[in-house]
């Protein structure tokens, strides 16, 4: 009796089960489709268009034809200094902005979270940034920084440390200045992101450890640090995409100068397509660079996958 139950259990589905089924992906599918059609549209779409463009000589004007030139575009980078200097400083400026961006907003983060009074107006002053766009962010900071009247050299000299010096201007002083704007403008949301992995952490683990007689910095290594760590390098990954890919922010503080100090691989694709009009070679550079995100997420994916494999 029990075999047959099993044979029968075991034995093929009802066609009209599996019709059923088939009826619910479609459903799903349709549902699916309204979300999916403006990925494909606004994101897919463009960057295929660009991938064909990178394998062309397509330039500005009108009249003039594009060919198809192969790998040309590509070769040429291989030896564009001017390039691959601004990539160097495409990646120094996203390492320095995402590592002390999570350190502030991780001390942030457990700070808030402690049960302080007016606790609402931090939290809330402290995604003021986050509420302002990018261009409004680097308006403000050129105002700060400004030689003449900004509020950061009128301080040195109310403290009597000097006259001051034009931070946006200073072959020396451009990059760091740029850099502190960004992990200014950047630190609400990986603040944000930290706090809800910090409240969603048993408060009964935090107060286990202490009777055991963990102190603080034992307490965050054993108990908070595994609860957070993988909200933080997720944030952390994202965090160093969107510092890499930054144009807004920088292009608005110092348009890529003074003499290219501050030209990171966005502004400098953005100039060849705009201000000389090389769309195919303009392409190119997009190309190398979303092949660098793009291995940027997969060792992320496989760093997540095989630390979910040794969790379980």
């Amino acid at each position: 009796m029990t075999s047959v139950t099993a044979k029968r259990r075991s034995g093929p589905r009802h066609p009209r089960n599996g019709q059923a089924d088939a009826a619910r992906d479609r459903a799903a599918w349709f549902l699916v489709l309204p979300a999916l059609l403006p990925i494909l549209v606004l994101s897919v779409g463009p960057l295929l268009y660009g991938i064909a463009l990178a394998f062309t000589d397509a330039q500005s004007g009108r009249t003039r034809s594009t060919q198809w030139i192969g790998t040309l575009n590509f070769q040429d980078l291989l030896h564009d200094t001017l390039f691959w200097d601004s990539f160097r400083i495409g990646l120094l400026w996203a390492f320095g902005v995402t590592v002390p961006q999570f350190l502030l907003a991780l001390g942030l983060a457990l700070l808030l979270n402690q049960k302080l009074r007016m606790r609402w107006l931090a939290r809330a002053l402290a995604i003021i940034p986050w509420a302002m766009p990018e261009v409004v962010v680097g308006i403000m900071w050129r105002l700060v920084y400004n030689p003449d009247a900004g509020i950061l050299n009128e301080t040195i000299r109310d403290l009597g440390l000097g006259d001051g010096r034009d931070w946006l201007t200073g072959l020396a002083t451009a990059l760091p200045a740029v850099i502190l704007v960004g992990i200014w403008a950047g630190m609400p949301q990986t603040t944000v992101a930290l706090l809800a992995g910090l409240q969603n952490t048993p408060h009964e683990l935090h107060e286990a450890a202490a009777l055991d007689g963990a102190g603080a910095w034992r307490r965050f290594r054993t108990v908070t640090w595994p609860a957070i760590k993988p909200i933080a390098l997720a944030i952390s990954a994202l965090n160093f995409i969107w510092n890499f890919n930054s144009f807004a922010l920088v292009y608005v503080l110092t348009s890529g100068g003074p003499g290219g100090r501050t030209r990171l691989p966005m502004l400098f694709a953005y100039e060849e397509a705009f201000r000389y009009g090389q769309f195919g070679y303009a392409a190119a550079m997009g190309c190398v660079m979303v092949a660098v995100i793009s291995v940027i997420l997969a060792v992320y994916l496989v760093g997540r996958i095989r630390g979910g494999g040794e969790e379980r």
